[in-house]
């Protein structure tokens, strides 16, 4: 049964609707990520949860109880801004205490849960600080503390490493996956940022312009993308879009004078002769021979002339180009290759999906 359900919910500002009738449910324990790109609609609906901006219509319900009307203090939430929201007259431990405190708990209770909590996040040694006297990565931990002291119902986060910088986004992204883990907490969690949404969630929200394009899991959102936008839009580097037409025997790729390649095994259904389509391929996808899967059931082997080559220390992103189309693989760290030479590629196509261009929707 669903922990938390959004409910055809449509939120309208003046003549503009910015949710366009949104259904998404969560069970309890669940991390939902919502994504897209910015105007999107994610922290519009992220702040309708909390209860701090009112839907026009549709019904929000948490274990069972609408709440939709409920003021934002009678929904048992807790939220997690981008800017920490501290209080600088307090110290870590006071910051942490202060919602106990408005709640009438005793000191002592108050003290032991501020304990536990500190100790969760490892943050025992700046009970007596001040936020001025903390980095960005401690100050967000505080601003977790406070809302996991509550043991709320829902926890809402709203882009909480933005302000941080790469460092100490990755560390402080494993410590929220990692307080996931260890409370089972419930969680809705906004960003722009794929990898986030990629490494924390257990289910994908894709928004936009208000619309719910795809709902998964992090492997389904990225193995198999709904339409062109989740496709383009999820993975960095993104998802190979070739254009291509059906023909007798497969699928025609890189123009006039380009190569023909079988049709995927996720394509179940017959494409009629002639049809233009999209042919979807990670970078991933596309390798070096060496790299090719041997355990993959259509693999083409294609040559193409390197026109980019870019090292990232584990591994190089090789862009090739056919008839005027570009694409890139990711091969080996030492893989032997020089700008300008014809380079022979492994596409894995039981790794493809195939979009209608006209509908932008993948075709099965």
């Amino acid at each position: 049964m669903s922990f938390l359900e959004i409910k055809n919910l449509r939120k309208k500002i003046g003549s503009v609707e910015i949710l366009k009738g949104i259904d998404i449910s969560l069970e309890k324990g669940g991390f939902l990520v919502l994504v897209g790109p910015s105007g999107c609609g994610k922290s519009t609906l992220l702040n309708a949860i909390a209860g701090l901006l009112p839907p026009s219509s549709g019904d929000i319900v948490i274990d069972g109880q609408v709440v939709t009307d409920l003021h934002p203090s009678k929904r048992d939430i807790a939220m997690v801004f981008q800017s920490y929201a501290l209080y600088p007259n307090m110290t870590v431990e006071e910051n942490i205490a202060f919602a106990l405190e408005m709640r009438g708990v005793d000191k002592a209770a108050r003290a032991t849960a501020v304990a536990q909590v500190a100790k969760t996040l490892q943050i025992e040694h700046l009970l007596k600080r001040r936020p001025s006297q903390l980095s960005g990565g401690q100050r967000q931990r505080v601003a977790m503390g406070r809302a996991l002291v509550r043991q709320p119902r829902v926890f809402l986060f709203d882009e909480p490493l933005s302000n941080l910088d790469a460092k100490l986004r990755v560390e402080v992204r494993a410590e929220i996956k990692s307080l996931h883990q260890n409370t089972n907490a419930t969680i809705v969690y906004v960003t722009h940022d794929q990898i986030e949404a990629m490494t924390l969630a257990t289910k994908i929200v894709v928004l936009k312009e208000g619309v719910v394009q795809q709902v998964g899991t992090p492997a389904e959102i990225y193995n198999r993308p709904a339409n062109l936008f989740v496709a383009d839009f999820m993975g960095s580097p993104a998802m190979n879009m070739l254009k291509g037409r059906a023909v007798v025997g497969g699928i025609a790729l890189f123009g006039k004078d380009g190569v023909i390649v079988p049709i995927p095994p996720s394509v179940t259904g017959s494409l009629t002769e002639g049809k233009e389509v999209i042919l979807g391929l990670r970078p991933e996808a596309i390798t070096d021979e060496s790299l090719a899967d041997q355990t993959a059931r259509s693999v083409a082997r294609i040559e193409a002339a390197v026109t980019m080559i870019e090292p990232t220390g584990s591994d190089t992103f090789v862009t090739g180009k056919i008839d005027g189309a570009s694409f890139t693989a990711r091969t080996r760290a030492d893989v032997p290759v020089e700008l300008g030479q014809n380079f022979r590629f492994a596409f894995n196509l039981d790794k493809a999906v195939v979009f209608d261009p006209e509908s932008g929707r993948r075709l099965d």
